[in-house]
């Protein structure tokens, strides 16, 4: 549904997390209750209630929204913090800004960019970086930056300079939609914003080259996909979303492929709209998704 402009910009997100404990829910209704905003939904998360880590989003309208966070974050500030807790303010009416990072394979690009278009993701996708030119006209068609920055095979720190100078502090997420490289720890320090990737979710029982052969090879019966914050630590960061579907004997493996594609442009988009919604809370290196 598309809210007046008025409406739009009126809209708040607060993203609460800490020790749980009592009085919370109560505090985080009475501060804005107290300004004069009207709670719109309210999702919360206890790991325990006793001892526990506590987690809530809530979505509200307040009239004069832009002009007023000073006011709230002051109020916030002064009864959540005697409750040991962080948040995080956000202007709903504000989408991310995002950046995507991509190689040959177009599937998980094209739907980000068409979803995008469509307005099914509240983002404004900047550019699009690539260690291959192939890609560049289908991108400029959506009328979005294409930048062609190769990665030598031993200069992976040059090509990832220059993906800083584009990158640093002009966006808000970096989505790696099958971007074959691996990124390194101190990019990932220095770019410092969230990064989401997607892989098959054949790993680590198929790794390398060709994972659908060697999966047809097995016989395997499931195969699905995996959406994923980047850590230092391969393919082992806080799981966002995943998701399979059913296969057979009688699948070839290109139809392995095709099927292990639409699962991958599922289940990224729905990782990158739940984040850029800011339903997902990282929790060590787990999630919570509202």
């Amino acid at each position: 549904m598309n809210l007046p402009a008025q409406d739009a910009a009126d809209r708040g997100r607060l993203i609460v997390q800490g020790a749980d404990g009592p009085g919370i829910v109560a505090s985080v209704s009475s501060v804005l209750a107290r300004v004069g905003a009207n709670i719109i939904s309210l999702d919360q998360h206890s790991t325990d209630p006793a001892g526990g880590r506590f987690f809530q989003r809530t979505m509200f309208h307040l009239d004069g929204l832009p002009g007023r966070l000073t006011e709230l974050e002051e109020e916030l500030d002064k009864d959540l913090s005697a409750l040991g807790l962080s948040y995080r303010l956000v202007e709903a009416r504000k989408p991310k800004r995002v950046a995507i990072m991509v190689s040959k394979t177009d599937h998980c690009l094209l739907d980000l960019l068409w979803r995008q278009r469509h307005g099914e993701i509240p983002m404004n996708i900047s550019m699009v970086i690539s260690n291959h030119p192939d890609l560049g006209d289908d991108v400029r068609g959506f009328g979005i930056p294409f930048f062609h920055v190769p990665v030598a095979k031993d200069g992976k720190a040059v090509a990832e300079q220059e993906h800083l100078k584009l990158l640093k502090g002009n966006i808000d997420l970096l989505v790696l939609a099958r971007y074959m490289q691996i990124i390194s720890g101190e990019f990932i320090e220095e770019l410092d914003v969230p990064i989401i990737n997607i892989h098959h979710s054949f790993l680590p029982a198929f790794i390398g080259a060709g994972p659908y052969q060697k999966a047809k090879d097995r016989g395997v019966k499931l195969i699905g996909a995996t959406a994923h914050y980047v850590t230092e630590d391969l393919d082992e960061g806080p799981i966002i979303e995943q998701d399979v579907v059913r296969v057979s004997h009688v699948q070839t493996t290109a139809q392995l492929q095709r099927r292990g594609a639409d699962v991958e442009r599922q289940v990224l988009s729905r990782a990158v709209a739940w984040h850029c919604e800011d339903r997902v809370i990282r929790d060590g290196n787990q999630t919570v998704v509202f």
